[in-house]
């Protein structure tokens, strides 16, 4: 899951980013509304934390500029105003919810899995390749009768492979799906994690589930 944080406030970006990152998310921050439309323009990100007094351009007009050009993400906004008008201007101009300042994180978390899971209606709640199961309600995870344990950043990955099961997924696509964009394309992070899931998946089975497609990325398929 990668998330936009929009927030003009260094030190309020960065406890926002760290809780996040925390729980598993991939997240990019703008210190600017300019900054925040180019970001939100270029990534797919699925969802997008926005504060309302921004530079450049402030956050009601990124708000319905990218609701304008078709964005679908959920938008929390965030805002030191918290008189009513100011909440009904938000969401009227397309936000799908309205925080004020100062709020407590986890209040902000339980938002943003709510709107998730909002998102998510009709999405699978589990994935099944051969033997190898994912639940996302719980994320569990298991191989046959074994459980996996798994950290979040191998949950995501996991999590991404398995909707695009038996489909290559290129190593750009991993960057902007459970990586975010300030990651070194140069890294071998990502061929490290890969090697994470193929021993607590792959090790010990006859069937090899995780295949790396020379040139192109990984697949994930029965062989």
């Amino acid at each position: 899951m990668k998330i936009l944080v929009v927030e003009d406030e260094a030190k309020i970006a960065l406890f926002i980013k760290r809780g996040l990152k925390e729980e598993g998310f991939a997240v990019d921050t703008a210190g600017d509304g300019e900054e925040g439309h180019f970001l939100a323009s270029t990534n797919d990100y699925d969802l997008i934390i926005l504060d309302v007094v921004l530079p450049k351009m402030d956050g009601y007009h990124l708000c319905e500029t990218l609701r304008k050009e078709g964005t679908k993400a959920p938008i929390i906004m965030l805002s030191v105003r918290d008189e009513l008008k100011d909440k009904v201007q938000g969401l009227d101009r397309g936000a799908d919810d309205y925080l004020t300042k100062p709020f407590e994180f986890e209040e902000l978390l339980a938002r943003v899995r709510a709107h998730l899971r909002k998102q998510k209606n009709g999405a699978p709640k589990r994935y099944e390749v051969d033997d190898l199961t994912l639940d996302l309600a719980t994320q569990e995870a298991r191989r046959g009768k074994k459980s996996i344990s798994l950290t979040a950043r191998e949950f995501s990955l996991l999590e991404y492979l398995m909707g695009h099961a038996g489909q290559v997924v290129s190593r750009t696509m991993l960057v902007e799906h459970v990586w975010d964009s300030r990651f070194d394309p140069t890294s071998n992070v990502i061929d490290v994690y890969i090697n994470y899931l193929r021993a607590k998946i792959d090790d010990g089975s006859s069937a090899k589930l995780i295949h790396t497609v020379r040139g192109r990325g990984y697949v994930l398929k029965a062989s």
